[in-house]
């Protein structure tokens, strides 16, 4: 009897190991999923940037005059106007970004939705250009100037109504309160690559 009390104290006495070990904690990534993957599209989509821009340039050091003769001068001046309305854009949503993690989602409605607003008037200024260019004579059959211009910026195009459905889509989740702070943070780094790559186009192409 003595043993088994002894057998008993000692299992009494024997420390609790969730105590001495506690389980593992659950960590957060330092980068989502979300965020690495649209890291790694971007980056493949500024290799993609890089190769027309470095063609485009080769183009335009090897022709005897550029803009070639007859065809039309693209609107510079009012491009400059129309850079800073996506510059804004993007300031606009990186405000909201700021409202979405400091004040809460709801805060962010109204800066997100100003920015796709901004978003969409650029790509409507863009297109009243370019059909003002093609009513000129700037096609992408008709010269190496057109079909560098058409490609490059039109390809940039394309990318800004990519993000700005992205963010259509987004303020959507939004106003249902099913936007998670991942997917917002992976649909604004689109967005900054969207804006911040068209002033590096506008001096290469426009200037």
């Amino acid at each position: 009897m003595g043993a088994t009390m002894s057998g008993s104290g000692s299992r009494r006495e024997s420390p609790d190991l969730r105590v001495v070990h506690p389980p593992p904690q659950a960590r957060r990534k330092a980068v989502p999923n979300e965020v690495l993957g649209m890291m790694m599209f971007i980056l493949t989509e500024l290799m993609l940037f890089s190769g027309f821009i470095s063609a485009f340039t080769i183009s335009k050091a090897q022709a005897p005059a550029w803009p070639p003769p007859g065809q039309p001068r693209l609107p510079v001046e009012a491009t400059a106007i129309n850079t800073a309305i996506l510059l804004a854009s993007g300031a606009m949503l990186w405000y909201a970004g700021r409202r979405f993690d400091k004040v809460g989602p709801a805060a962010a409605r109204v800066p997100l939705a100003t920015a796709v607003a901004l978003g969409l008037g650029f790509v409507t200024f863009q297109g009243v250009e370019w059909a003002r260019l093609l009513g000129e004579g700037l096609t992408m059959v008709g010269s190496t100037y057109g079909a560098f211009f058409f490609l490059i910026i039109g390809f940039h195009g394309l990318h800004v109504m990519a993000g700005a459905t992205a963010l259509i889509w987004q303020g959507t989740s939004l106003w249902r309160e099913k936007l998670t702070s991942d997917g917002f943070w992976a649909g604004r780094l689109f967005w900054y690559f969207v804006v911040l790559v068209w002033p590096a186009l506008y001096w290469k192409v426009y200037l």
